[in-house]
Order: C-alpha cells, then sequence, then structure tokens
C-alpha cells in the first residue's frame, strides 16, 4: 500500500508560501514541582485539565531528580512552581524540571512562580552586594524557560532581568472582591488605606482610587546592617477614628506590619486591616500577626502555608482562578493585559 503523502500547498496567488500542512495542535499541559502541588491541582482543575504525570525524587545525598512520565514533545507547557521554604531546594527542583522539559522537546516553557524568588534582592543598596533576582532570571532562562508568569513581584524592574515575555499579574482583584463583600457601612464611611512604606505608595494609591478612600502613608526606616529590623517613625496623613487598610505585597517575619499597626492604633484608628499577597511567614510572624493592634489579615495562597500557621483572623483567598485565567489567555495568544483593566 502506497504512503499517503503530505500535501504541499502552493498557493502563490494568495501569497502563501510553500510548506508542508501539519495535523497537530496546540497542547496545554500543566506540570507542577513538589512546592505547592495543591495550588497547581487547583490551576489545572480550573483549566478544565489534569496535571502532568511527573516523577520526583530526592537522593540521600539531596539531589533532585525528575522524569516526566509521558510524552511532551511540541507541547505548551506551563511549570507551577511557587517560593515558600526551602527556598534553594525548590528553585534547583525548579531548574532540573525546565532542563527536562527542554530535552524532552517542549515547544515553549511558561514558569508559573506565584511568588518570585529573591525578589527582593533587586537591586544594589551598598557595594560588594548580588542583584539575586537577576541571578534567578538568568537561571531560568538557561535552563529553559521562555516566558514567566508571576504575582505582584516585589519590584516591576524585576520584569525587565527576563529575556523574554514576563506576565506581571496582580491580586489586587482578587482582593478587591473580597473587601467588597466584608466590609461593613461604618468600616467604608471611615476607610483609609495606608502603605506600609514609602516603596508600596504606588500600590497603594491604586487601592485608594478603587475604594474611594483616602491615602496614609507610614514612614520607616531600616538597619541596612540588621535584616528585617523596622523603626517607625511618622504617618502622614489622618488615621484618627479611620479603619485603616494596610497593603502590602509580601508579610515575611511581620516586623513591618506589626510596628505600622501598632503606630496606626496609637494615632487613633479605630481597626487595622492587613490585606497582602504572598505569606510568607517566617518565625516569629503568626506570633506577630496576632498582635492586640491587628483586626484582621487577608492573604492569598500563592505560597503554601502550614497548619500550624493559621489563625483565627487570617483569612485566605485562592489565587488559582486569576492564574488560570492568565495562563488561559497566554495559551489561547490573548491579552493578559486586559484582565488588570491595561495595567499589567
Amino acid at each position: 500500500m502506497a504512503r499517503k503523502k503530505n500535501r504541499v500547498d502552493l498557493d502563490r496567488d494568495n501569497g502563501i508560501a510553500p510548506g508542508l500542512v501539519a495535523k497537530t495542535k496546540k497542547r496545554l499541559v500543566v506540570a507542577t514541582g513538589r512546592s505547592h502541588p495543591e495550588l497547581a491541582a487547583q490551576v489545572a482543575q480550573h483549566l478544565g485539565t489534569e496535571l502532568a504525570p511527573t516523577e520526583h525524587r530526592t537522593f540521600a545525598s539531596g539531589e533532585i531528580y525528575t522524569r516526566f512520565e509521558v510524552s511532551i514533545r511540541g507541547c505548551d507547557v506551563f511549570v507551577v512552581q511557587s517560593f515558600g521554604p526551602p527556598v534553594n531546594e525548590w528553585l534547583m527542583e525548579l531548574l532540573i524540571m525546565l532542563d527536562a522539559l527542554k530535552r524532552a522537546s517542549a515547544k515553549r516553557v511558561t514558569v508559573v512562580a506565584p511568588y518570585f524568588p529573591y525578589s527582593r534582592q533587586d537591586k544594589k543598596g551598598r557595594g560588594r552586594e548580588p542583584i539575586s533576582a537577576r541571578l534567578v532570571a538568568d537561571l531560568l532562562k538557561t535552563a529553559g524557560a521562555d516566558r514567566i508568569m508571576s504575582v505582584d513581584l516585589h519590584a516591576a524592574q524585576i520584569q525587565g532581568f527576563f529575556d523574554g515575555p514576563v506576565d506581571h499579574l496582580f491580586a489586587k482583584p482578587v482582593l478587591l472582591e473580597h473587601f467588597e463583600q466584608k466590609l461593613t457601612g461604618e468600616d467604608r464611611e471611615t476607610l483609609t488605606v495606608v502603605s506600609p512604606d514609602m516603596g508600596r505608595v504606588r500600590v497603594a494609591d491604586t487601592w485608594s482610587d478603587s475604594l474611594g478612600a483616602p491615602l496614609a502613608i507610614i514612614h520607616k526606616r531600616r538597619d541596612p546592617k540588621v535584616a528585617n529590623q523596622v523603626s517607625v517613625h511618622e504617618i502622614v496623613g489622618d488615621v484618627n477614628g479611620r479603619t485603616c487598610l494596610l497593603v502590602d505585597d509580601m508579610i515575611d517575619t511581620g516586623g513591618t506590619i506589626q510596628k505600622a499597626a501598632q503606630a496606626l492604633k496609637a494615632n487613633g484608628a479605630r481597626k487595622v486591616i492587613v490585606a497582602a499577597t504572598h505569606a510568607i511567614f517566617s518565625d516569629p510572624a503568626t506570633e506577630r500577626l496576632q498582635d492586640a493592634a491587628i483586626d484582621e489579615v487577608v492573604i492569598t495562597d500563592t505560597v503554601p502555608l502550614a497548619p500550624e500557621r493559621h489563625f483565627d483572623r487570617l483569612t485566605v483567598l485562592p489565587i488559582a482562578p486569576l492564574l488560570a485565567r492568565a495562563i488561559h489567555e497566554v495559551f489561547e495568544d490573548g491579552s493578559v493585559t486586559s484582565m488588570f483593566g491595561g495595567d499589567a
């Protein structure tokens, strides 16, 4: 039996170049490492698919092994890997996964890192310091990443560190929807959006516009030689008798948030609500966030949070629907920017 030949398109009149017509179609594949499998599973579920079967092992020596158990040749692969502790282990696992995907002939690989590792090291504050966020971007590119997707980067300039497309997503719509439903009438009438430092003023300003509330700013100073040490100096804006909504991109040890809340209450604030995207919650964050000055903490699940780090005044919102929608837009060559009113 003669083998059927592929059709050659010679429609020169329509300006179409000669070539073979392929029967293959785009295939979206979601894969994950071991850092936050629950989030990856939720993303896949929202997309109407399942996670790609993957074998992960850590040998006695600490070396990591990864193998994809099915063919991913020609696939558009989205690798979901968040970066709670141990950050360095999950980063190495991601690099190994990228290398495996590249060698398995994946057509395009997008790293979906809800929390970008080393994002606070985005510039040199003193001489002889590294710019580790740039190093991570270089590592991802070298390992085989074609694109990066992340939520609320600590500094927008990190987008320029990666030699390829970067989709910078914002958790604000997720958090904003929660507050629009949960804030009481009195809270709305007395609401003031507060930036915990000068670096978050632009973000807090967008919250102020969205909620129709005034803006206040807390001036703080850090000792560059001592990590996680903050002293609050003064508050710019009126917070007396107001419901204060503190907005930040991440909470690590909670020192900044705790001192900011205490300063707000000392200046007459009636209530302090904290909203943050990334809950790193390094010790002793859980204890600090239960300070009497803090009435409620609202976060998203971009980073896995152990059960023992949950507390009564903590609300965790799902980020998977946002990630799934962004992945769908990228896969279908749609617009991620349109998800955020042109701000992404």
